[in-house]
């Protein structure tokens, strides 16, 4: 097989490895799996702030090791760690061996996120197609969308039957995906100058991005925010609906439409920036996401569901369009580090906002942790974009 035909099909392949690993088959009714294993919902809060802890630890490791050795191993590595993980979740059945399986998840995660993205802009970069980067991202992020959206048509029905059989279904899915990940092939990049120790080239990077490129570092601080908007999001969609009595098969169906909309945003992201620009793109994530956490904390009624699309609209838009950006500005050696570093940043926000705001929805109401989370992400957010604007990110 000639190089420029293995490269075009790591795209094909990459769509199937991180469309099966987000066939997350149990999220609509993981909530409800959580409750029926006796965890209240400061708990559910606490384990994915672990989750998100584990892959902050990580996340920045884990793309300087894609970038040392290659990208395809550590996408490998983080199937193989997504299967054990899933694999141990499907036996759990109280708090610290879901805590247990979350952890391996998140440390499969890590050596996944950042090299996805840099695999996939390196294998065009070789066919000389990178301006096919923003389409082909936008696409992949639907890939994941629509993947987990199949997975919620299925998820309220079999529910139904058991709140496990899920987890099984979705362990399967994960292994499906191992012989797809191997088969990948490493692009030709450029290595990394190092000069001195691993850890020392990496805090270069890290210094790179955090601090000496002033609109690389506020376009990945604005990013951390609004994707800690939408993914902090995520874990009050469930309880929202038990609390205005949505029925259980339709958890599924909702989930589905849900993910659908992500993907179906993700799709025309590109368009989306042509139509309107950079600028008032960037601008609208933050009020976007805000009017969505206003609007369900007032409204506690099944009119609050109309509500729920504004945050997975800023969830599909932001992914492809801020990463583009990113992509723009960084070189191929440091390329996984840095959208490492990127995708951390939400995961940062959501371990010091996830616990609190499960503590106030415990003992006050749902509806104050949506005001509470409305009022914190408008501070950070509008804060970002002021020094993004200072720095010519906007």
């Amino acid at each position: 097989m000639n190089t420029y035909l293995a490269l075009k099909n790591n795209i094909w392949k990459l769509y199937i490895v991180i469309g099966l690993r987000w066939f997350m088959i149990i999220m609509p009714i993981i909530v409800l799996f959580y409750n029926s294993i006796g965890l209240a919902l400061r708990e559910v809060f606490i384990i994915q702030a672990v989750f998100s802890a584990t892959i902050v630890i990580l996340e920045i490791p884990s793309g300087y090791w894609a970038d040392i050795f290659g990208r395809r191993k550590s996408i490998i590595i983080g199937t193989c760690l997504a299967v054990l993980g899933m694999a141990i979740y499907s036996v759990s059945y109280d708090f610290y061996s879901v805590l247990i399986a979350e952890i391996i998840l998140g440390v499969g995660a890590s050596f996944v996120s950042g090299a996805d993205s840099a695999l996939l802009y390196d294998s065009l970069a070789e066919m000389k197609k990178i301006d096919d980067y923003k389409k082909s991202q936008g696409r992949l992020y639907a890939v994941e969308n629509f993947s987990e959206g199949l997975a919620a048509v299925l998820a309220g029905f079999l529910a139904v039957i058991s709140l496990r059989l899920p987890l099984y279904v979705e362990t399967i899915a994960f292994v499906i995906a191992l012989p797809f990940a191997f088969s990948l092939v490493e692009p030709a990049r450029q290595a990394i100058n190092k000069t001195s120790s691993y850890a020392r080239e990496m805090i270069k990077i890290i210094k790179l991005a955090l601090h000496e490129h002033k609109e690389l570092k506020w376009l990945i601080i604005y990013s951390a925010v609004t994707g800690a908007t939408t993914f902090t999001f995520v874990w009050f969609v469930q309880p929202y609906w038990s609390q205005v009595g949505l029925p259980l098969p339709w958890f599924g169906i909702l989930w589905a439409v849900l993910q659908f909309s992500v993907g179906l945003f993700s799709w025309v992201a590109s368009w989306y920036e042509n139509k309107v620009g950079r600028r008032f793109v960037l601008i609208s994530f933050i009020f976007i996401a805000a009017a969505a956490y206003l609007g369900m904390g007032l409204i506690q009624s099944l009119w609050g569901l109309v509500f729920m699309l504004l945050p997975y609209f800023v969830r599909g838009i932001n992914k492809p369009l801020i990463s583009d950006y990113v992509n723009k500005i960084i070189s191929s050696e440091s390329r996984a580090t840095v959208l490492s570093i990127k995708n951390l940043g939400s995961r940062i926000i959501f371990v010091i906002i996830g616990p609190l705001v499960g503590w106030v929805s415990d003992v006050y109401s749902l509806s104050t942790a949506l005001f509470l989370c409305a009022a914190l992400f408008l501070i950070l957010g509008l804060g970002s974009l002021v020094f993004l604007h200072k720095h010519n990110g906007l």
